[in-house]
């Protein structure tokens, strides 16, 4: 069997094992929905508002299902001793990886596409008014967070104290990057540091593709920080990565 089979082999059976996984699913889909729906449905948003709060849950579903889903599922893997022995079956590991890592995209993909659809059916947000810019976004977003939870998952000693090294980068970078305001009023040296981080350019260019409609050629600069952060993902997940 090809590489190729058996990477599309592995992606069925982690799609099946994820479905099967209530924790998994509920942190993966329904948490960002309930923000959604709770926070929309509690507060008199206008309609400006609405749209920027879409976009912002839109970038947290991005960052839930890859960085923090893959950041727990590696550390729990190589506690396990799973990984030690995948590497000795005759399943390549580039076709475990991309199994591993299409599953999480695939999340990403489905949850953005339920947020914006949630937030058009039930608050009356507009269809994405450029779907190139919203692609784009979100694919940079993923390949970015994707690449960060692997690197990060390198670092965390053991599954139990998983949650709190992943909670320490996720929730300060989710309240500073507009996911659930707009970052205009924030202090001068908070807001640097939110321009410095990824998710604030992934919010920014899903809330330009779902609600202003600017194009890719207008945010260079969002681009060009979370095309840094695939770089470095990347190069510290390839670098980093042990099996045991």
């Amino acid at each position: 069997m090809s590489t190729a089979a058996l990477t599309w082999q592995q992606f069925r059976f982690e799609r099946r094992m994820f479905w099967r996984n209530p924790s998994a699913l509920f942190f993966n889909f329904s948490l960002p929905l309930i923000f959604l729906i709770l926070i929309a449905s509690i507060f008199s948003l206008s309609k400006k508002d609405q749209g920027e709060f879409v976009a912002g849950i839109a970038g947290m579903a991005v960052m839930t299902t890859t960085f923090n889903a893959l950041a727990f599922n590696l550390t729990f893997l190589r506690e396990q001793g799973i990984l030690k022995r995948m590497r000795g079956t005759p399943l390549p590991p580039v076709s475990y990886f991309g199994g591993l890592l299409g599953n999480a995209v695939m999340n990403a993909v489905v949850q953005v596409a339920l947020v914006v659809v949630v937030g058009h059916v039930f608050y009356g947000v507009s269809w994405p008014q450029n779907w190139v810019t919203l692609v784009v976004f979100t694919a940079f977003g993923v390949v970015a967070f994707g690449a960060l939870g692997v690197a990060f998952a390198q670092v965390i000693p053991n599954f139990d104290s998983a949650p709190a090294y992943v909670n320490a980068f996720f929730l300060p970078m989710l309240l500073i990057s507009g996911t659930f305001y707009s970052t205009t009023h924030l202090p001068a040296a908070l807001e640097a540091v939110a321009k410095s981080l990824p998710l604030k350019h992934t919010i920014d260019g899903i809330h330009a593709g779902i609600v202003t409609g600017q194009g890719v050629n207008h945010l260079w600069d969002a681009v060009g920080v979370l095309a840094l952060w695939c770089v470095l993902g990347l190069f510290f997940a390839v670098r980093r990565f042990r099996f045991e």
